[in-house]
């Protein structure tokens, strides 16, 4: 073997260990992270290392509206608590879309798929990262139940600028508890999560508006995660 294929198997045996090493510490992760709180994701850190303060209390699954869980699932994944981490259908829409506009612009994401996004991986779209959040979404479905991953969901989402999770987001937006929030409050801060930063300072725009009203409107179509 010459001296370039030799270097070429030693990076490859080098990419595959750091493959399985990074799996083996998520896998180690969400063990832990099954029973204990979430106080911080790849989300969280890389906005630490850009200087910024986050803000993030943990709050159990009963001790969220259930308001704010049934905003989440309507408008962010209707079949959550039917599928096993991917809805197909979405993912087909999603990929006829970036087809014809040429561009990663549509993910067809499961609520699963943006936790997985959210404690492991960055916002950068490729269809690399896609194929590393469905491996990770099989480990988190294969871990944890329904409640678990829409309580993490829930506590991780980004909500504005260091505001992360429901009950950060509400002491931020209404100086109230995650499980005092009504039908009105739910809908405004789930709407806000297509673009957070943005709907922090402009709570009043129109397209988020609508957003609020149709998830409100929605909200006693959800299905809502059975205890395991």
């Amino acid at each position: 073997m010459t001296s370039s294929g030799r270097f070429i198997k030693r990076l490859f045996l080098a990419a595959v260990l750091l493959f399985v090493a990074f799996h083996v510490l998520v896998a180690g992760l969400l063990i832990v992270w099954k029973t204990q709180p979430i106080n911080n994701s790849m989300f969280m850190l890389t906005y630490r290392l850009t200087g910024g303060s986050v803000t993030q209390t943990w709050a159990e699954y009963d001790a969220i509206a259930k308001s704010a869980k049934q905003a989440a699932i309507v408008s962010e994944d209707s079949t959550f608590s039917q599928h096993n981490g991917f809805d197909f259908d979405g993912i087909s829409a999603a990929m006829k879309k970036n087809e014809a506009s040429g561009k990663m612009s549509a993910g067809g994401s499961t609520i699963t798929q943006q936790l997985a996004k959210n404690l492991f991986l960055t916002s950068h779209r490729s269809y690399v990262r896609k194929g590393e959040e469905a491996i990770i979404t099989v480990m988190i479905e294969t871990l944890w139940d329904k409640q678990r991953i829409l309580t993490a969901y829930l506590n991780v989402a980004e909500f504005g600028n260091g505001i992360y999770g429901i009950d950060a987001a509400a002491h931020h937006y209404f100086d109230k508890s995650a499980a005092t929030l009504n039908r009105d409050e739910s809908a405004l801060l789930i709407g806000m999560l297509t673009n957070p930063k943005y709907y922090e300072d402009n709570r009043s725009d129109r397209s988020l508006r609508n957003k609020q009203r149709i998830i409100k409107k929605r909200m006693k179509n959800a299905v809502l995660p059975q205890t395991a």
